[in-house]
């Protein structure tokens, strides 16, 4: 894929940027993202790499000498949850414990073939994980600025990979905007910013496309906060439609905490509240910066979004942990919005569902203690 054949697109004017010139956002300050790429067929999958790398020729440019960890190829398991066979994509199987790490590995390779060598990420956890591990992996440089209460398991993994790690008193939102504000002196590798971050998580799709033998499944539920497993999802699969390797969309629901789900409430046509502090910390974003696109994505599919009590939430993550499946509470969100919908008859016993599962619970110890009523 050449670089004159793809650009930088702003989806909001149409404006257009070239991709070999590193940047973060467009002219006027709106995310971007990249034009339409065709996709590939599955015979241009590198089958003996283990690692989203097999992917490679569906990515926007070669890389002569990719960043990887291993990532991907995570398990999907087959599991009877609410009375139904679903499949849980299990993305904690990573090499920093979370999905991040596919979108890590594929901007930092694409950045650092640029020319880009000291990185700026602002996280609440599991994003500023795998930039640090990534950056390290790459002879790059991060700095990662992350809200004063993010929880020490996560701050202290990005400090043991060499990151630089600045606290910010306030809000997620305050550590997003004193990032923003210190783009012009480091560059901008912004997990929830850059349209390369997004050309990872798309191998998602591409995955779960091989996982059910080179189909699609029927609907895909996702935990969402910035929303870039949601994008990804569409942008992967919207490649493999392009491609004739599948016939359809699948359905892709967004499942969100009631206590913070701006996604959520403005699909769902509800006015907008303060955010409260909840139990899913990794998806608790008062101003996803990329709404509009998400939104598009999932009426595009014909797919939704979920709002989720914390009990509904915790309750899920219980269910999970009773099966074998231990996972922080952010991400059983999306086990929780299984349920409703099936509930609802939105989704069908017999439909091929995946639940996307994307990180582990050993980074929400305390959470998970409180929930369990016990005392560390």
């Amino acid at each position: 894929m050449s670089a004159q054949r793809i650009a930088y697109l702003d989806p909001r004017s149409g404006d257009t940027y070239p991709i070999d010139i590193p940047r973060w956002c467009g002219d006027a300050g709106a995310p971007l993202l990249l034009t339409d790429l065709p996709g590939i067929t599955r015979d241009q999958i590198q089958s003996k790499n283990r690692s989203i790398w097999r992917y490679a020729a569906a990515l926007p440019l070669p890389v002569a000498d990719p960043i990887t960890l291993g990532e991907g190829c995570t398990p999907l398991l087959r599991r009877r949850y609410h009375g139904a066979d679903v499949h849980l994509k299990c993305e904690w199987f990573m090499p920093t414990a979370s999905f991040k790490d596919r979108g890590a590995s594929v901007m930092l390779s694409l950045l650092r073939q640029q020319g880009i060598t000291s990185v700026l990420e602002d996280s609440s956890g599991n994003g500023g994980a795998a930039i640090a591990a990534y950056a390290a992996a790459g002879g790059l440089a991060a700095t990662i600025m992350a809200p004063a209460s993010t929880s020490p398991a996560k701050t202290v993994q990005m400090r043991a990979h060499g990151a630089t790690v600045e606290l910010i008193p306030g809000t997620r939102q305050d550590t997003s905007t004193a990032a923003e504000h210190r783009a012009s002196e480091i560059f901008y590798a912004s997990h929830n910013w850059h349209p390369f971050f997004l050309h990872g998580t798309k191998t998602l799709a591409y995955e779960l496309w091989e996982d059910l033998g080179f189909r699609a499944p029927d609907n895909v539920i996702i935990p969402c906060g910035a929303g870039s497993n949601v994008l990804g999802c569409l942008i992967g699969f919207s490649e493999l439609l392009r491609a004739g390797e599948i016939a359809r969309l699948p359905r892709l629901f967004a499942a969100q905490p009631a206590h913070c789900g701006p996604i959520a409430r403005h699909v769902l046509g509800l006015p907008p509240v303060p955010a409260r502090p909840t139990i899913a910390e990794g998806t608790a974003i008062a101003a996803p910066i990329r709404l509009p696109e998400i939104a598009a994505a999932l009426a595009t599919t014909r797919g939704g979004a979920v709002l989720l009590s914390e009990h509904d939430i915790g309750q899920a993550m219980l269910a999970l942990a009773r099966q074998g499946i231990y996972v922080e509470p952010t991400c059983a969100q999306a086990a929780a919005a299984f349920a409703h919908l099936r509930d609802a008859g939105t989704i069908a016993a017999d439909d091929t569902t995946v639940i996307v599962l994307t990180g582990t619970g050993i980074k929400a110890t305390p959470r998970i203690a409180e929930l369990l009523g016990v005392q560390l």
